[in-house]
């Protein structure tokens, strides 16, 4: 993409958490936003109203795996933003085609018809990962890299917001009079708003290059400005509903990870191993980019004197 506003955009994983939150930030923009879905016109009232009227392509991503099957699907739009994330695995959808090759392979396509590739990635993903689901997305980033042409990844902290997964779950913990809290969930924890997460998103995909700043690097680390420790960022969330503390129940590691694994095997809760293993190191961006894309300060998910 040339050093101009993106006008048409690509949204793959449009009608997910994070997608749907971006779909509407660019839509408020003024942007032609292309819904890129699973399942295109399924009437799940998960795309926000003002999107009604945008295409929807059917996009599968274990199933494009080379550049070649990305090229119908990217050659009319200005940028493309890839959304696509999953938690476990299902049959062909394995973390390395979903978090991996697919991107990887989108990447090629991007800087070869020279369109703008922003990749959501996620905060703080440990070296010495053992999680698939967090090692499929290292790799993912890696490719990315050497791909080269107009890339940018961005990495979001845990997301606060009505409609989330995760977040739902742990809205409901914070209502509860008591919670399990992990002895080892010592990693502090910087949540940010996902409505902040989809404006910068839609910043990140159709702002001019000479407006955003690529010389620290063209990784955006974007989370919260208050960072607290699971057991804490849970009563803070607490206090939107009620002044009683809550009793933190401390659980000890191994019983943590087993119910991680367990959790997996069962395809229930958003508690995973990939999860277990972020919640045993700051989920908290080393630099946080945020403020610098929106040009705006951040709104706050945590009151500053939690």
């Amino acid at each position: 993409m040339n050093d101009s506003t993106a006008r048409r955009v690509l949204v793959l994983g449009g009608s997910g958490f994070i997608g749907r939150y971006a779909v509407a930030a660019l839509l408020d923009g003024g942007v032609d936003v292309v819904v890129g879905t699973r399942r295109p016109g399924r009437p799940s009232g998960r795309l926000p109203t003002t999107a009604d009227g945008c295409e929807q392509r059917q996009v599968a991503f274990e199933t494009l795996l080379d550049p070649a099957d990305w090229s119908r699907l990217i050659g009319d739009v200005d940028a493309v933003l890839n959304c696509v994330g999953i938690l476990r695995q299902k049959r062909s959808a394995t973390y390395d085609r979903v978090h991996h090759r697919a991107p990887a392979a989108l990447a090629e396509a991007c800087r070869a018809s020279q369109r703008r590739f922003v990749h959501v990635s996620a905060l703080s993903l440990p070296i010495d990962a053992g999680s698939r689901f967090l090692t499929s997305k290292r790799r993912g980033e890696k490719a990315i890299r050497s791909v080269g042409g107009d890339w940018m990844i961005a990495r979001p902290s845990l997301l606060e917001g009505p409609d989330g997964f995760g977040a739902r779950w742990l809205r409901g913990i914070a209502r509860l009079p008591a919670f399990f809290a992990p002895t080892a969930a010592t990693g502090r924890i910087a949540a940010l708003d996902i409505r902040d997460l989809g404006d910068a998103l839609a910043i990140l995909a159709t702002a001019p290059t000479s407006t955003l700043n690529f010389t620290a690097s063209r990784e955006f680390d974007l989370g919260g400005d208050v960072a607290l420790p699971f057991a804490d960022y849970i009563r803070a969330l607490r206090r939107r509903h009620t002044a009683h503390r809550a009793l933190a129940i401390p659980v000890p590691s191994f019983a943590a990870r087993g119910f991680a694994h367990f959790c997996d095997l069962i395809d229930f809760t958003p508690f995973s191993f990939g999860h277990w293993e972020l919640l045993q190191r700051d989920n908290a961006p080393t630099r946080n980019r945020l403020a610098e894309v929106l040009g705006r300060t951040p709104r706050q998910v945590i009151p500053l004197t939690a």
